[in-house]
């Protein structure tokens, strides 16, 4: 999906388009595979034929922006009642799909170009830890330990001398 312009609703009515925030805003955000076929129905029946047609417009298709306090009412609150969630707002999908791709493995510099941003400052706010991500760092740094301590054993094994007759050594090395 390339993003190259915003849409503002200007404070006395009316719409206008306009650059991104930053030079950071204009920019291509892949997505999974696995989305592009409710992708080509919401396109096919919402959006226009031509390339630069708006991604999501009123109910009945028309090519007229939703403003942001219809789409809430008519559509973002009831889609939470039906999901039985409540007191989500929909810019909290930003922060999951941040999270989402820093726990697949994204790291800074990918999360600020996926957001748009220019700063890590601003890239860093959308970040958030999960208990589950910082139980795969802690697997993760205990991994190569593992096989160290495992080699270290092996060793020791075939030495004859055990874990602590290692760390005895060692700390009589140091002294």
């Amino acid at each position: 999906m390339r993003v190259f312009r915003q849409l503002a609703e200007s404070p006395g009515g009316g719409f206008t388009f306009g650059p991104p925030k930053s030079a950071a805003g204009q920019r291509t955000v892949a997505f999974p595979d696995l989305i592009v076929p409710d992708l080509a129905w919401h396109l096919a029946r919402f959006a226009g034929p031509e390339d630069d047609s708006m991604l999501f417009t009123s109910p009945a298709g028309s090519p007229i922006p939703m403003r942001n306090s219809n789409f809430r009412r008519r559509v973002w609150l009831p889609a939470l009642a039906g999901a039985g969630l409540a007191d989500l707002h929909f810019h909290d999908l930003r922060h999951a799909g941040n999270v989402l791709a820093a726990a697949a493995g994204a790291n800074l510099r990918e999360l600020m170009e996926r957001m748009g941003h220019s700063t890590a400052r601003a890239a860093i706010v959308y970040l958030h830890s999960t208990d589950e991500r910082q139980r795969k760092v802690a697997d993760a740094l205990g991994d190569p330990a593992r096989a160290e301590l495992g080699s270290e054993r092996k060793r020791a094994t075939t030495r004859g001398a055990s874990g602590t007759d290692l760390a005895r050594k060692a700390a009589k090395g140091n002294r």
